[in-house]
């Protein structure tokens, strides 16, 4: 027996032993039923002591406010590209990526390097100049962890770092994520009076945009040769603890794990988020979709005629080049299916 082996071994039978002590098993049902307590109707009410309530009453309103606009997508489905849109428009601050690991504050380690297929974008952190003070609330682990979050998370530190990035917009704020579609509960409880945009894109078109090395990872062996360059293996580990068949030894193929990450997405994007739009809408009848944008956000018409010229016509259907319909298909419905019985199993026990 090899010492790795050995070492396995001495690990699973220390596990099982502290696992099969009464004590242990006493101290986590403990624990459960600790942190199932219903905590009661309780409510921050006025205390009697006028000079006391002077605090109480100078509440920070930042979070209150009504113009603050939160865009949420996935990868590579073309909100970069609405960002900018925003950027471009008077009287909006619109902020790229508030979670990203470059940290766009910190000029030491955001860099110049910018995405070639990101057109008309020549850096994405002017809007953070000035914003130093951000780095005393990040969290780099906000990109890998926690990505699920319901309305009664308890997150201070990232809700004093937005609040941050709201106050300190020239205008109004505009905050554009990938990072929020699971946390989006969190938000709307936070931040209840802000406007919420889902934009999401074909996921056969997605899938292909998010493939770096396509020869490499063909559709004949991408479940082998598959290299992650958008998070997908780091957000299944992390939100498989809530959705288990994200787990990479349940559903090995990453198409699959890709389209039940995109379905779910678009799930949590269409019930929290105040108007959903496709890419596809955005870019092959801009007017239309921008001026029904603006209307809910309440922005002057007159910046559809720029914000339009700002957008070209992809060519559609790229994904057919990589793998036929049928291909697709047969991944999409057993994610379907999966879908379909997880989501009704957990229906039924409510």
């Amino acid at each position: 027996m090899s010492l790795t082996s050995q070492f396995k071994n001495r690990v699973l039978k220390l596990y099982l032993t502290f696992a099969n002590n009464e004590k242990a098993q006493q101290c986590l049902h403990d624990s459960i039923n600790l942190a199932k307590q219903d905590l009661g109707n309780i409510q921050n009410d006025i205390i009697p002591y006028p000079e006391l309530t002077s605090s109480q009453n100078d509440k920070l309103v930042t979070s209150d406010r009504d113009d603050i606009v939160f865009i949420t997508s996935r990868f590579r489905s073309g909100s970069t590209l609405l960002w900018n849109i925003f950027r471009n428009i008077e009287g909006i601050t619109s902020y790229y990526e508030p979670f990203n690991e470059r940290r766009w504050f910190d000029k030491d380690t955001r860099g110049q390097h910018v995405d070639a297929t990101h057109i008309g974008v020549d850096d994405y952190s002017r809007e953070y100049d000035g914003l130093e003070s951000l780095n005393e609330n990040y969290n780099e682990d906000w990109i890998r962890t926690g990505l699920f979050m319901d309305a009664n998370t308890w997150a201070p530190e990232m809700k004093s770092y937005i609040c941050e990035l709201v106050n300190k917009a020239n205008g109004r704020p505009v905050l554009q994520f990938n990072r929020i579609d699971f946390r989006l509960p969190w938000l709307k409880q936070n931040f209840p009076n802000a406007k919420f945009i889902h934009l999401y894109r074909h996921p056969r078109e997605q899938w292909y945009s998010f493939l770096t090395d396509k020869k490499l990872m063909s559709k004949d062996n991408v479940e082998t040769t598959y290299r992650d360059a958008f998070y997908l293996d780091v957000w299944c580990k992390d939100l498989a603890k809530h959705f288990p068949f994200l787990d990479q030894r349940q559903t090995p193929h990453p198409y699959q794990r890709f389209y039940y990450l995109w379905k779910l997405s678009y799930l949590y994007g269409e019930q929290q988020c105040h108007q959903s739009l496709s890419f596809e809408q955005l870019t092959q009848d801009p007017k239309r979709t921008l001026t029904e944008l603006f209307t809910l956000l309440n922005i002057d018409n007159k910046h559809i005629e720029q914000a339009s010229s700002m957008l070209e016509k992809p060519n559609l259907h790229k994904w057919r080049q990589y793998a036929d319909e049928d291909w697709f298909k047969v991944h999409e419905m057993a994610c379907e299916n999966n879908l379909s019985n997880f989501f009704n199993k957990n229906t039924q026990h409510k």
